[in-house]
């Protein structure tokens, strides 16, 4: 039986595997916990009212079993706003251009409401979504993009554990200084928010100056071996995002299921255009339209989802196999069929156990 590795995080933390699962879904969160990983639940599509409930949920269904919580904090929002406040702010010829989209894909509206057609990323709604983690029994707290040393000062004050996500050595640094005591150096083979740098020149840079704060690796990590090669750079473990997308617990849409099955790691790209800074994204009509000669540059952050977010909900809502996208990093490669986690986690270790036998006999 495959039986992986610990590592002193495994300790601190309480689980059986170096293995730290990023996902938007509960369900997913819940059975990553239960394979013995640590699962991070990211908290930034979610509306107000909906944050309580879904909070008290997963504390009931994890019981004594650890988890985090991720949060998205970018500077440079606006303190309060609405979304229809800012939708007269937009440029025409932006307006002009998704309109035209939406026409030329004949784009039918979401019927359900929900954050990205309901909501805005603002300081108001970040006060009150770490309010929420705080008062939480979450283990970890994590930041995505953006830090904040009172929020490390006060998630410390609860005993929870802080993550940063960094991808340079100076957001390296700035999250030392502010205190965090786990960095996570995500490359840019990663899904999401990425900077410019790849995963395995990334991190020997973060773990050179984290000192005896323990790193873990992310970006484009979809195998055993690449946790044991992880671990063997000196990070204590690895973090996984895209691969629970192919999970049955994260409900993901047929239309987009088979997009990530069929998609090979050059079928991601980093784009503006979903939420106005630099994301990897596995590819559709609806992002190569917004890479096209004739389309204008993104807006900036929130406005970009002020402009589009709408159709986002909709492609999600409504399956469409021309247009959906999710955000998806290169290690697209390890999705091959619709799994579920505990099976991925029986992969993950059987990998990890070949890879170490396989160096025990290739390393003389």
């Amino acid at each position: 039986m495959s039986v992986g590795l610990r590592t002193p995080i495994c300790d601190t933390l309480g689980i059986r595997h170096p293995i730290f699962g990023f996902s938007h879904s509960v369900d997913v969160c819940v059975a990553i916990a239960q394979a013995g990983g640590f699962p991070v639940l990211g908290l930034a599509r979610e509306m107000p009212h909906e944050i309580p409930p879904l909070l008290a949920d997963i504390a009931e269904r994890m019981g004594q079993m650890p988890y985090g919580i991720d949060l998205m904090l970018p500077s440079g929002v606006p303190q309060a706003a609405s979304l229809e406040a800012l939708r007269t702010s937009l440029p025409p010829a932006h307006v002009a251009f998704t309109e035209g989209l939406r026409q030329r894909f004949d784009v039918q509206p979401a019927r359900k409401p929900s954050f990205f057609t309901t909501q805005v990323r603002s300081e108001a709604l970040f006060e009150q979504q770490i309010e929420a983690v705080l008062a939480s029994n979450c283990r970890g707290v994590a930041t995505a993009i953006g830090l904040r040393a009172d929020l490390i000062e006060r998630a410390h004050a609860r005993g929870k554990v802080t993550f940063s996500l960094v991808g340079s050595v100076r957001h390296a640094r700035k999250a030392l200084d502010a205190g965090v005591q786990v960095l996570v150096a995500q490359g840019y083979d990663a899904g999401g928010h990425t900077g410019p740098v790849g995963t395995m020149s990334l991190l020997p840079q973060i773990l050179a100056v984290a000192g005896e704060a323990p790193v873990l690796a992310a970006g484009g990590i979809a195998t055993g071996a690449q946790i044991l090669g992880s671990i063997a750079m000196g990070a204590q473990g690895a973090w996984l995002g895209t691969l629970w997308l192919a999970a049955r617990e994260n409900h993901t849409p047929p239309a987009l299921m088979q997009r990530l099955i069929a998609a090979s790691s050059e079928d991601t790209v980093i784009t503006r255009a979903h939420s106005g800074k630099p994301c990897r994204v596995v590819r559709s009509d609806w992002i190569d339209a917004w890479d096209a000669p004739d389309a204008p540059a993104p807006l900036g952050m929130p406005l970009q989802q002020v402009l589009t977010g709408d159709v986002f909900a909709a492609m999600h809502e409504h399956d469409d196999a021309r247009l959906i996208y999710e955000a998806a990093g290169q290690s697209v490669f390890g999705i091959d069929r619709e799994t579920t986690v505990a099976d991925q986690f029986t992969v993950l270790l059987a990998d990890l156990d070949s890879a170490r036998k396989r160096l025990e006999r290739l390393a003389v």
